[in-house]
């Protein structure tokens, strides 16, 4: 009939008149029964790609092992899959099904230990960012912190440097003191790392905000800021959105590096193995 000029339509309505009710799938599904449905296609093609990326084998081990990008969640993954050769169109569905069937659940942060002491008799320089974290060039704006990591020895505390306009991590130090070397040694690595880019930072072009801990508002970083030509901007006292990008790396850091055995295996027993693991993610 269908060569008659009558649809499947049709011709299942009048079935259906007649007591026989078939659905118009099941028609096509009879006529073509090795016919695979598109979104079958690209589920497979989404799910064998993320397996790819999510998972490696250990060189030394063998063992299979889970990559960084086995931390994504939904909204990571469907960014990362839409940069892939033929998967442009990767929906979010797509990658829930993927994601359920797999086993994979992005990381979550969790709430932090304070480590914001500010000193209520120093002095400290104004808001120069008014929670505006951007930057029409690098060197111009730097935002900084610290947040600390549990070992067997007892605390150690991470300070970084980033730069707004790339949102790049210039400088890292590791110590088990919170003393103001803690974030002077970042800053001092940072610009060393520029220098080296060969694209030094120019006095009175760059803006270095953090928080109004005490180690920030110590005169030896005050006075070494003055000396390179930094203008030194500090938000307001226990306000984390007068530094909100900077609590979002820290943050990214405790759940994707510490808290995850992608960058280490095993506990952290001592400073020198948060260095290791905190190298390997900088460098992802």
């Amino acid at each position: 009939m269908r060569v008659e000029g009558y649809a499947v339509e049709s011709i299942l309505r009048v079935l259906r008149q007649q007591g026989l009710r078939i659905a118009a799938h099941t028609y096509r599904a009879w006529k073509n029964p090795t016919r695979i449905a598109a979104r079958t296609v690209t589920d497979a093609l989404v799910e064998d790609k993320i397996r790819e990326l999510a998972w490696t084998t250990n060189p030394v081990t063998g063992l299979i092992q889970t990559t960084p990008e086995g931390l994504y969640g939904r909204r990571k993954w469907v960014a990362l899959l839409r940069r892939q050769k033929g998967l442009a169109g990767t929906s979010r569905g797509a990658v829930d099904r993927a994601m359920r069937t797999l086993g994979l659940e992005g990381v979550r942060r969790v709430k932090k230990l304070r480590t914001t002491i500010s000193d209520p008799d120093g002095k400290r320089a104004g808001d120069l960012l008014n929670r505006d974290f951007t930057a029409p060039a690098p060197n111009r704006v730097w935002v900084t912190d610290f947040t600390y990591v549990r070992t067997w020895a007892g605390f150690v505390y991470v300070a970084f440097v980033v730069d707004v306009f790339a949102q790049r991590i210039m400088g890292w130090h590791a110590s088990t003191s919170k003393k103001v070397d803690l974030v002077m040694t970042p800053l001092r690595i940072a610009l060393c790392q520029r220098e080296r880019d060969g694209n030094p930072v120019s006095p009175g072009d760059l803006i270095h905000h953090s928080d109004a801990g005490s180690q920030y508002t110590a005169i030896r970083l005050t006075e070494h800021l003055a000396l390179e030509g930094i203008a030194p901007s500090i938000g307001t006292v226990g306000d984390a959105f007068d530094n909100a990008l900077m609590k979002t790396v820290s943050g990214l850091y405790k759940t994707e590096c510490i808290r995850t055995t992608v960058f280490h295996s095993g506990p952290f027993r001592t400073l020198a193995d948060v260095e290791f693991a905190t190298a390997g993610w900088v460098d992802w």
